[in-house]
């Protein structure tokens, strides 16, 4: 598959949540966990769709390493998602709308990238924008 056929898996996620972010997270160009944005239905402001997805994978593999393994979000991951990934060691983000994206489509954001963050981490974690960015900017509009 495809960083594209990922990406979109990611935006099937995103059409079910509270609000258009979705998540999936590959390992060996396999899907292995799927999550989407669950804030109002859980009344848990931190249960972003990067969290929900990386909370059940972690839960699952018993395990809170995610070395080796690549997140694909709708919208750039905020500070809390990104510093998350950090932790987790997460070795690739990959997105489809960037914060400047959201932003500019009145989303509510924290006006600071998730590399910006990695920069500043101990992690060396490879960022990718842009992957059907298009689709990804529709679903917030």
């Amino acid at each position: 598959m495809t960083p594209e056929d990922f990406m979109r898996l990611a935006l099937a996620e995103a059409k079910q949540g509270d609000s258009p972010y979705g998540a999936v997270i590959v390992k060996d160009n396999e899907v292995v966990a799927k999550g989407y944005n669950t804030v109002k239905r859980d009344c848990d402001p931190s249960a972003h769709a990067e969290m929900n997805v990386i909370r059940s994978l972690t839960a699952k593999i018993q395990t809170p390493s995610l070395e080796g393994y690549t997140i694909y979000a709708t919208g750039e991951p905020c500070p809390m998602c990104a510093s998350v990934c950090v932790w987790a060691g997460v070795s690739e983000i990959i997105i489809g709308a960037s914060i400047e994206d959201l932003i500019s489509v009145n989303q509510s954001q924290i006006d600071l990238a998730c590399d910006e963050i990695i920069a500043k981490s101990f992690r060396n974690i490879k960022v990718t924008k842009g992957v059907l960015r298009e689709e990804c900017v529709k679903l917030f509009k």
